[in-house]
């Protein structure tokens, strides 16, 4: 089917600048899409993306290149992708979008916090395209809010983003009329995190029968590592002997140590000896990372087969590796530095689901019935249940 066309699209998505894949269906496009580095599949868009660069367009391109490939929207969509329209933009406009993005990269700050922080100032004033940008006022920003994130339904996390992205756009572009001092985040939603019993997580890596697999679930679990700290960890930071893995470079630009369980070691080498990977712990096709939304899916069918309801991500692997430690005894300051947590009060939430202080709380039925007992005539039951 040399015939066929294969669309490509832009989105920002996923906080990031994404491509989108588009194509009829045809089981040999679907494998070579396959091989494209870091693509990821969106059930809700019903195609592949990955991550825009001119790399990866050139990727694309050299994948497909026996078929038509019609990418004119992706050549013709300038790098900034926005929900509002972009082409009424004046160019002192996007020079100062420029500026910004440039302002941020020079003060170290993470890729996904610049390409957040510039698409919330872009969007922004791409709503207010017809005010010039000095003009902007804190009641135009409230306005904006009030129109683009409730009515939207944007999570409290994306618009306490969108707050810290201004205040730092003052910094940057102090002409700008409204005060940073009255930006006021809205506060944060205090949710619990989803913990796995002790016995869910052993049952969850006893039902996954596939080695790579196991090790994968194993691993984030006994040594508390986020998704992207799996994805990114190299064979070479993992030393066996010491049974110590050093996560590098992550969340924070922020290197550390975790133990290495000693019943996770023969599952270890029984999979390196296996599947013998070449660069990183866990690979995908031709030596490549693996991608997180495969975690996601086979941690979900395993939770299937455990009989487990509750809602299991990789990130629930950490937070009972968390939960587990603390209930274990081990001091909150030594799981912070486990966990790799810049600041206390993050670790401290874990306070809130452990089981080890509770445990020792009675209920006031408890000892009411207790102390009615010691009272009563010996003879005497107090059942409550009814039967």
């Amino acid at each position: 089917m040399k015939n066929a066309v294969i669309t490509l699209k832009t989105k920002y998505y996923n906080k990031a600048e994404q491509i989108l894949i588009y194509f009829d269906f045809n089981w040999k496009i679907i494998e070579l899409a396959r091989t494209i580095p870091n693509r990821k599949w969106s059930a809700s868009m019903c195609c592949w993306y990955v991550k825009r660069s001119p790399e990866i367009l050139q990727t694309i391109h050299n994948t497909f290149h026996e078929y038509t490939i019609d990418d004119l929207e992706v050549k013709q969509t300038p790098s900034i992708v926005l929900e509002h329209d972009t082409s009424q933009l004046t160019n002192t406009q996007r020079q100062i979008l420029n500026g910004f993005y440039s302002y941020l990269k020079g003060k170290r700050y993470s890729k996904s916090t610049i390409s957040t922080y510039t698409f919330l100032i872009s969007d922004f004033l791409a709503y207010y395209h017809q005010v010039l940008t000095p003009e902007l006022t804190n009641r135009q920003i409230e306005l904006y809010i009030e129109d683009v994130y409730i009515k939207r339904k944007y999570s409290i996390s994306k618009q306490r983003q969108f707050i810290s992205a201004l205040k730092i756009f003052k910094v940057y572009y102090p002409e700008v009329t409204f005060s940073a001092i009255d930006l006021i985040r809205p506060n944060r939603d205090r949710y619990l995190p989803t913990v796995l019993s002790k016995e869910e997580v052993i049952y969850l890596i006893r039902v996954t029968k596939n080695l790579k697999h196991r090790a994968v679930i194993a691993i984030i679990y006994s040594c508390g590592l986020r998704i992207s700290e799996l994805i990114n960890l190299e064979l070479k930071h993992i030393d066996i002997n010491r049974r110590q893995i050093i996560i590098k470079n992550s969340k924070g630009r922020k290197d550390r140590y975790v133990i290495i369980a000693e019943s996770f070691l023969p599952l270890l080498r029984n999979y390196l000896g296996t599947y013998a990977p070449s660069c990183y712990f866990v690979e995908g096709r031709n030596q490549q990372r693996y991608s997180a939304e495969s975690v996601r899916q086979f941690l979900r069918q395993s939770c299937r087969l455990a009989n487990i309801h509750k809602r299991v991500t990789p990130h629930t692997l950490r937070h009972s590796y968390a939960t587990h430690l603390l209930e274990n005894g081990i001091d909150l300051r030594y799981i912070q530095e486990l966990l790799g947590h810049s600041k206390p009060e993050t670790t401290m939430i874990y306070t809130h689901v452990a089981k080890k202080d509770l445990l020792y709380i009675k209920s006031p039925l408890d000892i009411a019935v207790k102390q009615f007992m010691s009272t009563a005539n010996e003879k005497q039951k107090l059942v409550i249940s009814g039967k």
